[in-house]
């Protein structure tokens, strides 16, 4: 595990607006995401699939404008290439993008990416002629799929997330293994909670390693695992004065072998850090959540256009009998999950944020931060956070950490002796830091009418309302 300095933590108030609203994991993001808003454009004008669907805008130039004229590098970019310059140099194309002047950018020098904004400017020409390079035989086997989302209520909220070929339906399996065992009358962030959500979560994981991947070629019993039997089976299985070293086993179909343990100190890989996360709220009620995610330093940029190619194989398993496992045309069983909360009343809550494994455990505490203790969206979102680490990282090479346990630097220190008298391993995070994920999150209030906008202090993250 690696551990960024807290260099931004600012908490601000939620912000509040009625028109639209838009946060992601950083400004000039999105000021361009609001510039769309208040040009007419709604909430997926953005995204290239849901905007051919759904959008009311033609490709923007935004992205050109900020690929050309650059931005000032801030202090997570620099952080982050600087840790990752020997992946830059092995590619001569990364290397002169990421790492110019050949050596990593630093905090107030202009970013500059020619070649993006030449390939981008391609792009929106090719759209106002119908033309381009590449033709409709080109790419007549690629779909972009429209698949069923997994929904599961919380008392009156419905959770929505996307399918077992992501990470997305742990959120909603440990949120009902919370609900199951029970919290009520925990306080924030005591022992007693930490240690329950924290075994919650590694029942889910379990059934992520055992189950999860890409449902066209995976038979996943997703239903059985978020059935009532399942829950409550995994719910009795927590032991309020003992951690499970490692995963529970599976009651569904068996377990597969684990790795090894391994500490902390010996991981093997500098995580690639290339996951955003935004929402978007319009005037016409319209809610958009998306993980967008991959990085320039574990694969070659295509020289001359600025593109990196997905490396998303990396979470691919070698063995084929994995239900990851590596296979033709399968799926890689990703980490990005964007998440939308709709309650009874008509209110809606779409959250997410980068950070790997860590994604789903910081956006099942800022839910329950805010549909259980109350909390506004910055509130929830500020506060401090606590992580497992007992399965199989998602990336190569799966370095699984047992009973490993990372909290924020701001709990009571009562809280660490006691968990680790319950056999948890106990490690400690700065007070605030990206490894704990970095949540954006608005709350469109039905009610009141108001959309109640946050942004997560751990990177340079902005929320804008209008």
């Amino acid at each position: 595990m690696s551990e960024t300095p807290a260099v931004w933590p600012a908490p601000s108030p939620t912000l509040y607006g009625t028109r639209h609203s838009v946060s992601s994991g950083h400004c000039l993001a999105s000021a361009a995401a609001f510039a769309i808003l208040e040009a007419g454009g709604n909430a997926v004008d953005a995204w290239i699939t849901a905007l051919r669907d759904y959008g009311t805008l033609s490709f923007a130039d935004a992205a050109m404008r900020l690929a050309a004229d650059g931005f000032a590098v801030f202090p997570l970019l620099a952080d982050g290439i600087a840790k990752r310059q020997a992946g830059y140099r092995r590619w001569p194309a990364n290397e002169a993008i990421y790492l110019p002047d050949g050596r990593p950018p630093i905090v107030g020098e202009r970013f500059v990416q020619t070649d993006l904004a030449r390939a981008i400017r391609l792009m929106i020409d090719a759209e106002a002629t119908s033309g381009g390079y590449l033709a409709a035989d080109d790419l007549a086997e690629f779909r972009s799929r429209d698949e069923p989302v997994v929904s599961v209520r919380r008392r009156d909220v419905t959770i929505v997330t996307c399918g077992a070929w992501c990470q997305g339906p742990i959120l909603s399996e440990a949120l009902a293994i919370v609900e199951k065992h029970g919290i009520e009358g925990m306080a924030h962030n005591s022992a007693d909670y930490i240690h329950t959500v924290t075994e919650a979560l590694k029942g889910a994981f379990a059934d992520r390693e055992h189950h999860y991947g890409d449902p066209a070629f995976v038979e996943v019993p997703l239903e059985r695992m978020l059935g009532e039997e399942h829950i409550a089976a995994r719910a009795a299985a927590i032991d309020p004065a003992r951690a499970v070293d490692g995963l529970p086993p599976s009651p569904i179909g068996g377990s597969r072998p684990l790795p090894d343990a391994i500490s902390a100190d010996g991981v093997r890989r500098i995580g690639e850090g290339g996951t955003s996360y935004v929402f978007v709220v319009d005037r016409w009620g319209n809610a958009f959540s998306a993980t967008p995610s991959d990085g320039a330093s574990t694969a070659p940029v295509i020289p001359g256009t600025g593109i990196v190619p997905s490396l998303r194989g990396l979470q691919s398993r070698p063995d084929p009998a994995h239900p990851s496992g590596v296979a033709p045309g399968k799926r890689p069983r990703l980490t990005p999950d964007p998440a939308i909360a709709v309650r009874d009343d008509g209110s809606v809550m779409p959250f997410g944020c980068p950070g790997g494994d860590m994604q789903v455990q910081a956006m099942l505490q800022v839910f329950l931060n805010v549909f259980h203790f109350g909390m506004d969206p910055q509130e929830a979102v500020d506060a401090p956070r606590f992580s497992t680490w007992s399965f199989p990282d998602s990336f190569a090479p799966f370095d699984c950490l047992a009973a490993h346990v990372f909290l924020e630097d701001r709990f009571d220190e009562d809280v660490y002796a006691d968990l680790v008298a319950r056999g948890h391993d106990e490690r400690c995070w700065p007070a605030y830091t990206r490894d704990a994920a970095a949540v954006e999150a608005v709350y469109r209030n039905a009610p009141t009418g108001f959309l109640e906008s946050a942004a997560d202090p751990r990177q340079p993250a902005q929320a804008v309302v209008s």
